[in-house]
């Protein structure tokens, strides 16, 4: 069995930016130094999601391009507002069964989180710091058939998932979200 952590950014500057603040930092080291070990540490290529992952003690393996410049997969997104919905969870998993560009992008990052973990012996680790909205789709493709509704709210900083990844072939078979607090 594998295991591939999800989580998202830490605290960015105020006023937005690509950079974490100081409070960002504080955080991610706290946190930090609760996880691991990691055999492999893949961020996106936006500069807060590697130091999030250094001020977290990782050293960064590879960054991803993963933030989606498909325009019609933007439409979709947008118009659907799933973010906005009670349960956005089960909201993002019906936009992801009408097999639009959508559908596409989700089922994409899920293929590279699936790459990620074929690369690292078996009983090891991966962490994945990404972004809200990539980390959500990722994960309801990952596990189409979970009961998305009991999965809450939208992640918040430093918030994700753990999934498993094993079986024959190999899939992933459980995730567990890891909320602050």
């Amino acid at each position: 069995m594998k295991t591939l952590e999800i989580r998202r950014h830490s605290f960015r500057k105020t006023g937005g930016g690509s950079q974490l603040s100081q409070q960002g930092v504080t955080y991610a080291r706290h946190l930090g130094a609760t996880l691991g070990p990691f055999a492999q540490v893949v961020t996106s290529v936006v500069p807060r999601a590697r130091e999030t992952a250094i001020a977290m003690g990782f050293a960064v393996d590879y960054e991803l391009v993963t933030l989606t410049a498909d325009e019609a997969a933007l439409v979709e997104l947008e118009r659907s507002r799933w973010w906005t919905a009670t349960h956005p969870f089960p909201a993002l998993a019906r936009l992801i069964t009408t097999n639009g560009a959508t559908a596409r992008y989700a089922h994409a990052l899920a293929a590279g989180w699936r790459d990620l973990l074929t690369a690292i012996p078996d009983g090891a680790a991966a962490l994945l710091i990404g972004h809200a909205g990539d980390l959500e789709l990722g994960l309801v493709a990952c596990v189409p058939y979970a009961d998305h509704g009991t999965w809450g709210a939208v992640f918040g900083i430093c918030e994700g998932a753990r999934l498993e990844f094993g079986g024959e072939p190999e899939h992933f078979t459980t995730v567990e979200l890891l909320r602050a607090g």
